[in-house]
C-alpha cells in the first residue's frame, strides 16, 4: 500500500527525482494560478456578476472576517498568506476525488514546507508591526526565565502544524485503501466523502492556527495598551 505520494517516482535522472508529491503540487499550483486569472480578468462592480466572481468574493469575505475576528486588525496585509494557504490545502484535498490522485498534503515534506512558511512569516509580520527590538522583547514575557520556553514553543508549534495536517490526510488515504480492499463498493464512497470533509476542516484549521500565531506576534492596539497579553510562543490547539 502506498502511504505517501513521495513513494511514487514519475521521472528520474541521476540524483534528480520527480515524485508524485512534486507533480501533484505543481498541478494544484497551476490550477490555482489559471483559475485566479480566469476569475479575475473580467471583474465587475455592476450587477449581475458572474458566478465565479460571486464565489471568489464569498471566499475573500469569509477569510477576511476570520482574520479580523482573530487578530482584531485590518485583514488586508494578512489575506494573501492566509488565503493562499487555505486555497492550496483545500484544493489539494478536494482533488482526492480524481482517480489516481494522491493529495500532496499526505506527504510530510509538503506539510513541513507549509509549516516553515508560517514559521518564517510570523516574525516577519511581527517585526514589521512592532520593530525588531519590541518583537524580540516578547520572548522574555512575563520574565526572562521564559525566554527558552518561548523559543522552544516556536519550533514545537511549527512541528505540530506539519504533523497534524500530514497525519489527518495520510490516515484518510490509508483507511480508504483498507476499506477498498474489503468492500470495493459502498464503504469507499462513504470514506471519500468523509475524507473530503476532513480535508476541508484541516485546511480551515491550518489557516486559523496560522492567523492565531501571527496575531500573537502582532498584538492589536488593545493588546499594546495592556488589555491583552500574548507571547510569540503561545500555542493554541
Amino acid at each position: 500500500m502506498i502511504l505517501t505520494p513521495d513513494q511514487i517516482i514519475l521521472w528520474e535522472y541521476g540524483f534528480i527525482k520527480i515524485n508524485a508529491t512534486l507533480a501533484f503540487t505543481w498541478g494544484v499550483m497551476a490550477l490555482l494560478a489559471i483559475g485566479s486569472f480566469l476569475v479575475t480578468r473580467n471583474l465587475s462592480v455592476d450587477s449581475p456578476i458572474s458566478k465565479a466572481q460571486n464565489m471568489l468574493e464569498a471566499i475573500v469575505y469569509h477569510v477576511n472576517e476570520q482574520i479580523r475576528d482573530i487578530s482584531q486588525q485590518e485583514p488586508a496585509r494578512y489575506l494573501p498568506l492566509i488565503g493562499t494557504l487555505f486555497l492550496f490545502i483545500f484544493l489539494s484535498n478536494l482533488l482526492a476525488i480524481v482517480p489516481g490522485y494522491i493529495p500532496p498534503t499526505g506527504s510530510l515534506s509538503t506539510t513541513t514546507a507549509l509549516a516553515l512558511c508560517v514559521f518564517i512569516a510570523v516574525p516577519i509580520y511581527g517585526i514589521s508591526r512592532l520593530g525588531l527590538w519590541r518583537y524580540l522583547k516578547q520572548y522574555c514575557r512575563p520574565n526572562l526565565f521564559m525566554l527558552p520556553f518561548n523559543i522552544i514553543g516556536e519550533f514545537t508549534r511549527t512541528l505540530a502544524l506539519a504533523v497534524r495536517l500530514y497525519g489527518n490526510i495520510m490516515s484518510g488515504v490509508v483507511i480508504g485503501g483498507i476499506f477498498l480492499s474489503f468492500t470495493p463498493f459502498f464503504f469507499p464512497i462513504v470514506m471519500q466523502v468523509l475524507g473530503l470533509l476532513t480535508g476541508t476542516i484541516q485546511a480551515y484549521i491550518f489557516s486559523v492556527l496560522t492567523m492565531v500565531y501571527i496575531a500573537s506576534a502582532t498584538p492589536s492596539r488593545d493588546s499594546e495598551k495592556g488589555k491583552i497579553t500574548q507571547n510569540p510562543g503561545d500555542t493554541y490547539e
